[in-house]
């Protein structure tokens, strides 16, 4: 019964945070949402190279909504040592974490299957937004500032775009070396010629080779974090069964 009680008040102590966090995800996935620019600013290079692939705004809400759901079950269930709210949460977890090993398995394997699938859907966009949509143009410009890059692929992307017409056929001032000054302002226009000799490599591939860079420290934190879903699901179901 002391070893019911404690793992009772532990899992309780544990999905109180998750649900707290779920409730910060939550508020500033609304904040994105409503206030994107703002983001960036404060979280810089970073956020907006996830801005590239995801909707920052609309992934916040989801995952927060996620966590708050799985907390509150996780805290009701265990305080109240309800068996229809523990089971719940089990299932939830499973689920999440048969997704993430999909989603890992996916990731090693299929990686040119991944980019090509991405390459589809984010170039059309830049060709028809990049330098019409302010958000979106502020977002493609703090990503190839921070990562040093240019495109998806490279600095064909923007070939057609509002930029691109607007600017006598001309490209972003990141896609030529050592353009910008530290005031993000071009030191000289940005031809095709200049952009083909500079070479500067696409955002997707300066994404992945930073996450190669940092494979070590990627893959602790994912094993962390299904040690972390393993256990809780194992404290849910010793709860589970031994309530009566």
């Amino acid at each position: 019964m002391q070893c019911f009680g404690f793992l009772k008040t532990m899992m309780f102590l544990f999905n109180l945070i998750i649900f707290l966090c779920g409730v910060a995800l939550l508020a500033v996935g609304i904040w994105v949402s409503v206030d994107g620019p703002s983001f960036l600013k404060i979280f810089g290079p970073l956020s907006s190279s996830a801005f590239q692939f995801v909707n920052v705004g609309y992934f916040l809400i989801a995952a927060g909504a996620v966590l708050f759901a799985l907390g509150f079950l996780g805290c009701y269930g265990a305080h109240a040592e309800n068996k229809c709210a523990l089971m719940m949460f089990f299932i939830i977890l499973l689920v999440i974490f048969i997704a993430e090993v999909a989603a890992a398995v996916v990731a090693l394997v299929y990686t040119t299957l991944a980019e090509q699938f991405l390459k589809l859907l984010i170039v059309p966009v830049i060709k028809s937004d990049y330098g019409s949509q302010s958000d979106f143009t502020q977002v493609w410009n703090s990503t190839m500032k921070g990562l040093n890059c240019c495109g998806f692929n490279n600095y064909t992307d923007f070939e057609g775009s509002p930029y691109y017409s607007v600017n006598n056929n001309t490209f972003p001032a990141y896609c030529c070396t050592d353009n910008v000054y530290a005031n993000d302002t071009a030191k000289e226009i940005c031809t095709s010629q200049k952009a083909q000799s500079s070479a500067v490599e696409g955002c997707f591939d300066q994404l992945l080779q930073d996450i190669r860079t940092n494979a070590a420290t990627v893959g602790g934190v994912a094993a962390g974090i299904a040690v972390l879903e393993l256990a809780a699901m194992i404290v849910s179901m010793y709860v589970y069964s031994n309530v009566k």
